[in-house]
């Protein structure tokens, strides 16, 4: 049986050239099953926002919202490492609610490392937060929770400035702690340089293959959100289609009265409705 992936997993695999795979996840089921696939971290992201509770974007999720996740991806989970996204303003209004915040998902919800976004202007959260014990995972390029400074979603480093800043950025994250960082969104050879000059894995999502390690949205590889497919994701599965299908199919058979059949049905004794008949009510 594969042992529990921590931290440490992360180190050895950025060591000894081995990908890492991760996935988001939001409920108990799901994280279950990915658990018994062999998944390596499970990611309790932001996204939920909008795959899960139908935002517009992430910003809108609340600490609340991520500590009620990730209590039930953790309670389906053995062997993956789980993470957690701080949410939009949970770490930028000073120190002590950073780490209280980031304290919160680990004692309330139970999983094992937090993710953030950003870069310098986070280093002294992420410093806090490791000093108080907490894993930190880093998330750069295309941040989700600064959609409205973007102006959408929009790949980034792809001028000279803009991927000077996330290399940058990158190798402040790993001096002030962090264990991993996300890069999303960046040109493949950009991530493919920082990747190569880090001591820490980089996890891509719609940054090529050469990152350390990948991970999607669970709900774009199996088709469940069909408000739009990123370029960066593949599609394993549609499963939209499929319950859009087993729901039309449902609803014709109990309009049509062939659902439920015997089959679907429990018995009882004759003489048991024919005691309810002589009650006379």
């Amino acid at each position: 049986m594969k042992d529990k992936f921590t931290v440490s997993n992360f180190q050895d695999c950025k060591r000894n050239g081995k990908k890492i795979t991760m996935l988001t996840a939001y409920d108990y089921p799901t994280a279950k099953i990915m658990d018994e696939s062999g998944i390596d971290a499970i990611l309790v992201g932001d996204s939920l926002g909008m795959v899960v509770l139908g935002y517009e974007d992430t910003t809108r999720v609340t600490m609340d919202d991520m500590v009620h996740h990730t209590k039930a991806v953790v309670r389906g989970t053995k062997k993956a490492m789980v993470v957690t996204d701080l949410p939009f303003l949970s770490y930028h209004k000073g120190i002590y609610e950073s780490v209280s915040n980031a304290g919160r998902l680990v004692c309330e919800g139970g999983c094992k490392a937090v993710k953030l976004e950003g870069g310098e202007d986070v280093i002294e959260d992420v410093k806090a937060i490791t000093r108080a014990g907490i894993p930190v995972m880093g998330h750069l390029g295309y941040t989700p929770q600064s959609v409205n400074i973007f102006g959408g979603h929009k790949a980034q480093g792809k001028t000279i400035e803009t991927a000077k800043k996330i290399y940058k950025d990158a190798l402040m994250l790993q001096d002030a702690g962090a264990f991993a960082v996300v890069l999303e969104c960046v040109p493949h050879k950009v991530a493919k340089y920082i990747s190569s000059k880090l001591d820490i894995p980089a996890i891509g999502i719609g940054s090529g293959a050469m990152c350390d390690g990948q991970v999607l949205v669970v709900h774009d590889i199996i088709g469940m959100f069909r408000e739009f497919t990123p370029k960066h994701t593949k599609k394993y599965v549609d499963m939209g289609n499929a319950l859009e299908n087993s729901v039309r199919s449902y609803v014709s058979d109990v309009v049509e009265g062939s659902f439920p059949t015997e089959k679907n049905s429990f018995t009882v004794e004759d003489e048991v409705i024919d005691a309810l008949d002589k009650l006379g009510l």
